[in-house]
This record gives C-alpha cells, sequence and structure tokens, in this order.
C-alpha cells in the first residue's frame, strides 16, 4: 500500500501531493478493461470482510467519542457500523463490481457526408473529490463507485468517523492493490483539519468534481466556496400533491410511506400538499397524525382538522428529517405546482391522482429531479431506480441529476474516425 502523505503537510500542498498522485493513477484507471477493475473490487470486498474485527473495533473508537461530545442519536446511528452493516458494505462493493460498465459506452455514432465517422464515447471524469460526514460506509460506496466508473477517488471523512475511515480505506487500497488496481487509485485525505476540505475546493486542475453527502451547513460551504465543479443538493423539501381524483386508500398509504417509513432521508415527504376539492383531506390528515406525525396546517387545513399545530412561514422552507409535516390545501394542480416552485428543493415530488391528463401536467411541469405519480417520496434511491450503489441525489440542472451512479461519473468525449478528410 502506498503511504499517505504526511498529515502534518500544509493542507494545499498536501492535497496538491494526493491530487497529482490521484491524476497518475486516474490515467491507469482510465485504460483498465472492465473485467480488471471488477476483479479489483471483487478483492476488495473480500480484504473488507477479513477486516471486520479491525472495523468494528476501530468504529467502537469513534462511537465512544462521538457519544462522550454529545452527537446526536441520529447521527450515532448513521456512524455506528456493526458485523451486519459491514458485510452489507462489503457486498455493495462486490455488487458494483458486477453493474455494467459505462466507460467506452457508444452513446452517439454518425457518418458525416465526406466518410468521417463521430462517435460520442462515455469516458470517466477523472479525478473525485468526495467530502462526506457520519457515514463511514461511503468511503466504501464512493470509492467501488469510482474505481468502476474509472475515476480515481480522492475521499475527506467527518472527523466523527476519523478510525472507522481508516479502517474501512486500509482494507479497501490492500484488496484493490492485490487485485490489480494503482493503490493511489483511492485516497484518503489523512488530517480531520477543515483547512483540508478547503484546498480541495480550491484545488482546480488537481481535482475535476467535488461531490459533497452531508448536512446543509458542508453543502453550502461547498457550493459557496468551490472553483471546482460542484454535485449536490441542498435540502430534499419533497412534496406530495393528492388530487382531487385520487383514490383515498392509495393517498393514504403513498402519504405515510413517504412520510413515516424513515424520517431521516433526503427522499422523505416534508410537506403534504391537498386538493381543495378532494373530499377525503380531513380523515388523510387525520390519519397522517394517527401514525405519530406532527402535523402543522395552513388556516384552510386547521379548519379542516382543528387539533393540528398551525404552521409558520418558517414550515415551508424546513427539512424536518423527523416526523414532522407541514399540509397546505390548495387550488388544483396549478395551486400545488407554484407552491413547489416557491418552496421545493427541485429533489423529489410527487402526485397522487387518478386523473391521467393531471398527472402528466403535473410531471411535465414540477422542476425535480425526481418527479413521481401514485408512488412514495421514498423511492428516491439509485438502488429503487436498478442503478445499484449511488453516490448520492443531484438536483442541479447540468451533468447529472437525480440518483447518480457509475453514469454519472462519467462524462464523454467525441472521436473522429477518417480517411484524410481536410477542410479546404
Amino acid at each position: 500500500m502506498t503511504d499517505l502523505p504526511d498529515a502534518e503537510t500544509h493542507p494545499e500542498t498536501l492535497i496538491a501531493d494526493m491530487g497529482a498522485r490521484a491524476r497518475v493513477a486516474s490515467g491507469v484507471l482510465a485504460a483498465l478493461p472492465t473485467p480488471r477493475k471488477a476483479a479489483g473490487l471483487v478483492s476488495a470486498a473480500a480484504a473488507l470482510r477479513n477486516a471486520a474485527a479491525t472495523i468494528e473495533a476501530a468504529n467502537r473508537e469513534d462511537m465512544a467519542r462521538a457519544t462522550a461530545s454529545g452527537l446526536s442519536g441520529a447521527l450515532l446511528d448513521r456512524l455506528r457500523l456493526d458485523p451486519g452493516r459491514i458485510a452489507a458494505m462489503a457486498d455493495g462493493v462486490a455488487a458494483v463490481a458486477a453493474l455494467a460498465d459505462p466507460v467506452g459506452q457508444i452513446m452517439d455514432s454518425r457518418a458525416r457526408p465526406n466518410g468521417l465517422v463521430l462517435s460520442r464515447v462515455r469516458v470517466p471524469i477523472g479525478v473525485i473529490g468526495i467530502i462526506y460526514e457520519s457515514r463511514p460506509n461511503v468511503t466504501a460506496d464512493a470509492a467501488a463507485l469510482c474505481v468502476m466508473a474509472g475515476n480515481a477517488a480522492i475521499l475527506r471523512g467527518g472527523s466523527e468517523a476519523v478510525a472507522s475511515n481508516r479502517a474501512i480505506h486500509a482494507a479497501l487500497i490492500e484488496g484493490l492493490a492485490a487485485g490489480g488496481v494503482p493503490a493511489d487509485a483511492v485516497q484518503l485525505v489523512p488530517t480531520t483539519d477543515r483547512a483540508a476540505v478547503g484546498a480541495m475546493l480550491k484545488a482546480d486542475g488537481a481535482i475535476d468534481l467535488i461531490i459533497p453527502r452531508g448536512g446543509k451547513s458542508l453543502v453550502a460551504r461547498v457550493q459557496a466556496e468551490a472553483r471546482v465543479p460542484v454535485l449536490a443538493h441542498l435540502d430534499g423539501i419533497n412534496h406530495v400533491y393528492v388530487d382531487a381524483s385520487a383514490d383515498p386508500a392509495m393517498a393514504a398509504a403513498v402519504v405515510v410511506d413517504a412520510k413515516m417509513r424513515r424520517t431521516g432521508i433526503c427522499g422523505a415527504m416534508e410537506t403534504l400538499l391537498i386538493d381543495r376539492g378532494y373530499d377525503g383531506a380531513a380523515s388523510l390528515i387525520r390519519h397522517l397524525a394517527d401514525t405519530g406525525c406532527v402535523v402543522r396546517g395552513d388556516a384552510a387545513a386547521i379548519a379542516l382538522v382543528p387539533e393540528i399545530a398551525a404552521a409558520d412561514a418558517a414550515d415551508w422552507d424546513t427539512e424536518y428529517l423527523d416526523a414532522i409535516a407541514s399540509v397546505a390545501i390548495v387550488d388544483g394542480l396549478d395551486g400545488a405546482v407554484a407552491h413547489i416552485a416557491r418552496h421545493g428543493s427541485h429533489h423529489t415530488d410527487a402526485i397522487v391522482a387518478a386523473d391521467a391528463d393531471v398527472a402528466e401536467r403535473f410531471l411535465a411541469q414540477v422542476d425535480s429531479a425526481i418527479v413521481l405519480w401514485n408512488a412514495s417520496t421514498q423511492f428516491a434511491d439509485g438502488g429503487e431506480f436498478g442503478l445499484g450503489a449511488e453516490i448520492g441525489i443531484a438536483t442541479g440542472r447540468l451533468h447529472a441529476r437525480g440518483p447518480v451512479a457509475l453514469e454519472g461519473l462519467t462524462t464523454y468525449k467525441w472521436i473522429g474516425r477518417g480517411t484524410g478528410q481536410v477542410r479546404g
């Protein structure tokens, strides 16, 4: 295994050195055939399984330190690794090895009248920097996805997971190297100094793309300071709109799942919008409240269900990540679309409707990365899309949108094959 740079090195020097080594590794990775990359990942998965005891011991150190520092229960759960989670992490790496390799895929090909044949071909992005918090499994997920897509990765995990991330990284590199993948293909920033994050954000030329995974403050900082392109989302302020035509049983099932299945994920519903013409509005609101959800409504919702709390202006722009939902009564599809445009975060929004024309208008007019008809917002997940593992959900409009998996970690180039053509 290649030694990491000295953690005491000045952050900008450290990242520059790591970036230079990553650039060399990315050149090797870009030319590796699919079976070689897959073999490296299978070997890395085996190394993770073999190192399970070491990884679990390292995680206990992190858990003890995080507990003593007062980390919240939700964040402690994200941090915790046990034998089952470590096995799942290894299985995830092995699963990426079995995915279709996007590199080299011909996206478009055309022969020009002069005989020049032009092809648009998927290629790796190059060097990807990933900045993340809490979840040590991201170390393995991000590494596997980047390698399979032919990219070198520079990983900077949170200080709360430092021991876990180092143990996972050591096992990954041992396995990748044994499988014939360059050790510098996946590097872990060896310092918890926050200045290293700033150095990564300024490393234009050394890093080609930054992907932040964490809380709003981390993502906001990355988007504000980065001189490198960023693939990210800030909030998951997701809506479910129940149209007047909706089947009541379906509406109840979709709304409860969207909010309560897992309240702390970015795909959870935060705001319920109900058509003023929907007859079952009061029953639906009470049903949601009966599941243990704290419901905050606008004046029209309170008029229907007086026992719920009043929503204030901030509620419509809040990602609760908890068993709390805001409810607004809106004037049909136009009212729902206007509310989402004003308060949404372009992540995931859904409509429950029997009227296909209304549903299709919703799908066309709502400008979000994921838009669903008669389905829970909790399907906002790469695995549920059949993409395998994902590196995150992107809500911007350029390059990749929605669940970002292997294909989202590639770009393309044009290749021309001629027979001596010139432009005279």
